[in-house]
């Protein structure tokens, strides 16, 4: 995979006024790591294309390499081959995580089901992103998990355990859809110790579905069919097995669409995106319904989105909305930069799971909205904002997360300058991000 995007360390955004052109986007954070995971799992060897080239991806490539899996570089620089061991070959290893829940959450699972001695950690941040109901849904299996610092969050020490599926494991949906997709990665790893079917039970409200019906149905591609009842319970049968299919197509990510989409919805377009469409297995092409309530036109085909909309740098205005945000809590950040254009107060319902991401997404969008002007109010799973009366020029600080800096380069329809500190945080997911951004604008 190449090399970082070198940014300077602030970026002054010129005033924009229209936006048109397409995206090539690139692969999924959320579907590379786990196609990732999955593969190293797998009977057979996987040709990956489409693979996100990003820092939470190769933190997780990293990762595999060290616990012994066979990745090699395939013919195309977005494209590795990874030969699956079912069981990783090094038994001890110390791993890096940085700031990536996709990669320690999962990988963190399945290190506990198959023995040995292991240590996750991450940067600072990642020791503030709560893991303890994962780990207790582990210790419920009989998994030796420790903490190596403050209790429930990582670093963590993983020993080796013998799995019990004699009872369902719980665990809390409140928090982070990622604890049950990571119980459903490893399960296979369970029942193949076991030969029991693992039967997995959902403590209260379940956030985020469309990402389990996402690691469901990657799942299936990889050979794995899980018996679902409603969103409580999950059954994954004995003698489940992951095998290679061979080659997968990662699609492009549509939390990463949601910018341009917005810009074409704000800058009169048309702007497309391709790699994400109609027949995407990812539930942030939602969003492009909550541009179509914000009035933007928009058009869908099975791998394409398009948006037209008003010239906001002109005096045009969205219409103010008022939605639940629970099922596409990551492009809501967009919609939350566009109430800066909206016609009226707008409100973001369910959005608790920000609190707990690559930083207090709650916390820091109130204190950088209101920087532009805006009156934000927030709760402990809300925020509501009110156009600016009159604009601010303001430096957005983006609190070393990516969805923050890339969502604020919508800002530069406003009429004051705009200055993004620590651009080059947008490494994590789309390195080129800030690149692509100006191709589109005038």
């Amino acid at each position: 995979m190449s090399n970082a995007h070198p940014y300077p360390p602030h970026l002054d955004l010129a005033r924009v006024r229209s936006a048109h052109g397409t995206v090539a986007l690139p692969g999924s954070k959320s579907i590379s790591n786990r196609v990732l995971l999955l593969s190293a799992l797998a009977e057979g060897t996987t040709r990956l294309s489409g693979l996100l080239d990003s820092d939470d991806t190769r933190v997780m490539l990293a990762a595999l390499r060290a616990l012994g899996i066979e990745v090699e570089q395939g013919a195309r620089p977005d494209e590795v081959l990874v030969t699956g061991a079912q069981r990783f070959p090094q038994q001890r290893a110390d791993l890096f995580m940085g700031n990536a829940g996709t990669a320690i959450r999962p990988l963190t699972a399945a290190l506990a089901m198959m023995g040995g001695q292991y240590v996750l950690s991450g940067v600072p941040r990642m020791h503030e992103r709560p893991i303890g109901d994962l780990v207790d849904a582990l210790r419920m299996l009989g998994a030796r998990v420790d903490y190596q610092g403050r209790e429930g969050y990582p670093p963590l020490a993983v020993g080796c355990g013998r799995p019990d599926l004699s009872r369902p494991v719980c665990v809390k949906g409140s928090v982070s859809s990622q604890f049950l997709t990571a119980l459903l990665l490893a399960a296979p790893l369970a029942v193949q110790a076991t030969g029991q079917d693992f039967a997995i039970e959902v403590e209260g409200e379940l956030i985020s579905k469309p990402y389990v019906e996402m690691t469901l149905n990657l799942m299936r591609r990889y050979g794995v069919s899980v018996a679902r009842e409603g969103w409580s319970r999950f059954v994954v049968p004995a003698g489940a097995r992951y095998r290679s299919p061979g080659h997968m197509l990662v699609e492009g990510d549509a939390s990463s669409a949601s910018y341009f989409l917005a810009l074409g919805a704000i800058g009169g377009g048309p702007v497309r995106v391709t790699g994400v469409g109609r027949d995407s297995i990812q539930g942030d092409v939602a969003f492009a319904e909550t541009l179509r309530t914000m009035g933007a036109e928009v058009e869908m085909g099975p791998d394409w989105i398009e948006t037209r909309g008003v010239q906001v740098a002109e005096g045009a205005r969205l219409k103010a909305f008022d939605a639940d945000f629970n099922l596409i809590p990551d492009a809501a950040m967009t919609a939350a930069v566009l109430a800066l254009y909206a016609d009226g107060p707008c409100r973001l319902r369910n959005i608790a799971s920000w609190r707990v991401k690559e930083t207090d997404r709650i916390h820091a969008m109130q204190t950088e909205l209101a920087k532009l002007g805006a009156t934000v109010e927030a709760t402990p799973d809300s925020l509501s904002i009110t156009p600016p009366a009159a604009w601010r020029a303001a430096e957005i600080g983006t609190w070393d997360d990516h969805r923050m800096a890339m969502c604020f380069s919508l800002a530069a329809f406003g009429p004051a300058a705009v200055r993004i500190l620590d651009p080059g945080c947008v490494s994590k997911t789309f390195p080129t991000y800030f690149d692509v951004y100006g191709g589109l604008v005038a």
